[in-house]
């Protein structure tokens, strides 16, 4: 069943309703919506996505490709099960995915914002308990907030830095001081996993790994585990807030179980023999013509199409630009020529999959074709003469005539080549000092389909007279050199949201360039880029908030960083007959708090 975007959040997404009228948060709410208000009332019986009568019981088992050595989702260091972050922590405001950025109360019964936006105040639910039974108090959620602000992993640190102070105006409250206006920052500050103060004095949190349990703020409790192997957690039959209308017909399966591989081919293995219970499909293809055995004959195993209205973000082949052969944005493109989109889909996918045009493609975020008009065209007009060509005239990817040839693009590829300065001399691309075109593409252990791709690529890329190098790592050496920028070429992944804000700092910004560890693979230094999300977080209406978006898409798109392949606007789920979920679909359709959050289990 397909959502229809403008009916289940019409209010949200109405060009009235984006006006933001900072008067409306002026007493304690409910809720709170980046722009207007909330869609569910006060008195909402359950998100609209969930099933208020579910039952409790059974277990989900899922499959992760990779290993794990800490169950501290919150620190820089250490491999952590990613879903951990979610099922193990709660936070003071709970988002809704069928809305683009509004928050309900969860451990938070309200939340107040002051008219100029100075300042948000949380009231706490006084039956707020972690797992242990203690009470979450206004301590608990002040140490937390300055702890993961400091010492925690980076996806923190920014928003913290722009908070002036923090405090407890009387017991059950929290108070916090902004130094900027900033419309997002209220709602990043109720998205924070609460912690317990107690469980982490006198110890080491940077280096916690797999040293300690978290006690839980969320339905879910660590129950077992073994390092690398697998991790089980059980619900909290006395969990606190199971009866709140956010939490309602939620987090009602009693175990969630994550099994971890060596690569995706074990995985499926695994789950064809009934050791996983469920399963999320990548490859189209191999949805439709691998899906063909004995469970699924016998109707023990089912295959639900999950589709959503969100952006496609960007997946494909980044190329470092600290390297100062990727610098110049005409060798860039011409790696972009290069790459035979459609002979690889077509290998791969059999032409099923779309390719992504743009980092908010599939959205109204996205950028529109052709040359820039009205207000993107007035906020990008001060910064023309520091954009590459395509921003402003407008920019689209190659097309190529499907053949394994692919003679257009190899033409358009030697001459942008020659433009910035290179030539092919005996075989090898060679600049002007003689030093030849080489790089290295690393890719992650465990995606032959990555493998297949850089395979054909490779062969397009020596009629270039370029013969890079590949090298395949373990999950926790990718993560170790993509950390530290050490590479020329890589696989990427950034999922992108229908509410972009300040992580967009965290993804293109200059603070980047040189941090270890940031998202800012490519290395893109961009005033301009920054000077539009910096108008998305300031932006008074809808018209402008949006124009800004298309405005950053087009900078992003047009810089040429990544090599774009294909996306879904379907999930391919495939899984054990009795797991259900509401046919109700959120917009954001299989996102974060979709699976195992809203499914239940049903004999």
């Amino acid at each position: 069943m397909k959502p229809d975007f403008f009916r289940s959040c019409a209010r949200a997404l109405a060009v009235s309703a984006f006006i933001f009228t900072p008067q409306a948060f002026a007493e304690p709410k409910h809720g709170i919506a980046m722009y207007g208000e909330p869609a569910l009332p006060p008195d909402f019986v359950s998100l609209p996505y969930a099933n208020p009568n579910a039952p409790t019981g059974g277990r989900l088992v899922a499959g992760e490709v990779g290993s794990f050595d800490s169950l501290n989702p919150h620190i820089q260091k250490g491999r952590v099960p990613w879903q951990l972050r979610f099922l193990a922590y709660e936070s003071l405001m709970g988002r809704s995915y069928d809305e683009p950025f509004t928050l309900y109360g969860l451990i938070a019964e309200s939340i107040e914002v002051d008219e100029a936006g100075k300042w948000v105040e949380f009231t706490l639910n006084p039956a707020a308990r972690f797992s242990d039974g203690t009470p979450i108090t206004s301590e608990d959620v002040v140490w937390t907030y300055e702890t993961l602000g400091t010492k925690g992993h980076g996806r923190y640190r920014g928003s913290w830095a722009k908070i002036e102070s923090a405090e407890i105006p009387e017991p059950g409250k929290v108070r916090f001081t902004f130094k900027e206006e900033d419309r997002e920052l209220a709602l990043i500050m109720g998205l924070r996993p609460i912690l317990k103060k107690a469980q982490w004095e006198g110890k080491d949190f940077e280096e916690s790994g797999l040293t300690e349990i978290p006690i839980s703020s969320a339905p879910y409790v660590i129950d077992d585990f073994e390092a690398g192997r697998f991790v089980s957690l059980k619900r909290n039959p006395d969990y606190w807030g199971q009866d709140i209308p956010f939490r309602r017909g939620t987090n009602v399966i009693d175990e969630i179980r994550m099994e971890f591989f060596g690569d995706a081919t074990a995985m499926f293995e695994a789950f064809k023999a009934g050791e996983l219970n469920t399963l999320r499909e990548t490859n189209a293809q191999k949805w439709e013509t691998q899906y063909d055995f004995p469970r699924m004959r016998s109707g023990d195993v089912v295959k639900s199409l999950i589709p959503h209205e969100r952006p496609s973000g960007i997946e494909g082949f980044v190329m470092n630009t600290r390297n100062p052969f990727f610098s110049d944005w005409r060798v860039r493109e011409a790696m972009i020529q290069a790459f035979n989109f459609e002979f690889i889909n077509e290998n791969l996918n059999g032409s099923r999959l779309p390719r992504i045009t743009s980092y908010f493609s599939n959205s109204k975020l996205g950028m529109q074709p052709g040359p820039v008009t009205g207000r993107v065209a007035e906020f990008l007009e001060p910064f023309k003469d520091d954009l590459v060509p395509g921003v402003m005239e407008g920019y689209a990817l190659p097309v190529s005539d499907g053949s394994e040839r692919n003679r257009a693009g190899i033409r358009a590829a030697i001459e942008l080549l020659e433009e910035a300065g290179w030539a092919i001399k005996d075989g090898v691309l060679t600049n002007d000092a003689g030093q030849p075109f080489v790089f290295e593409i690393l890719l992650k252990q465990g995606s032959a389909e990555h493998q297949a791709m850089i395979n054909i690529y490779q062969k397009a890329l020596e009629r270039l007279g370029i013969f890079p190098s590949v090298t395949t790592v373990d999950s926790a050496q990718y993560r170790e050199r993509t950390d530290t920028y050490d590479f020329g070429m890589a696989h990427y992944r950034r999922g992108l949201s229908l509410s972009p804000g300040n992580e967009q700092f965290a993804y293109w910004g200059s603070d980047g360039v040189t941090t270890p560890g940031s998202r800012n693979w490519m290395g893109m230094e961009s005033p301009p880029a920054e000077a539009m999300i910096r108008r998305m977080l300031t932006s008074e209406s809808q018209d402008d908030y949006v124009a800004a978006v298309r405005a950053l898409d087009r900078i992003l798109t047009a810089g040429r960083y990544v090599i774009p392949i294909w996306y879904s606007d379907t999930s391919f789920l495939a899984h054990d007959k009795r797991l259900r979920y509401s046919k109700n679909l959120p917009v954001y359709g299989d996102w974060i708090g979709f699976q195992p959050e809203v499914w239940w289990w049903e004999e």
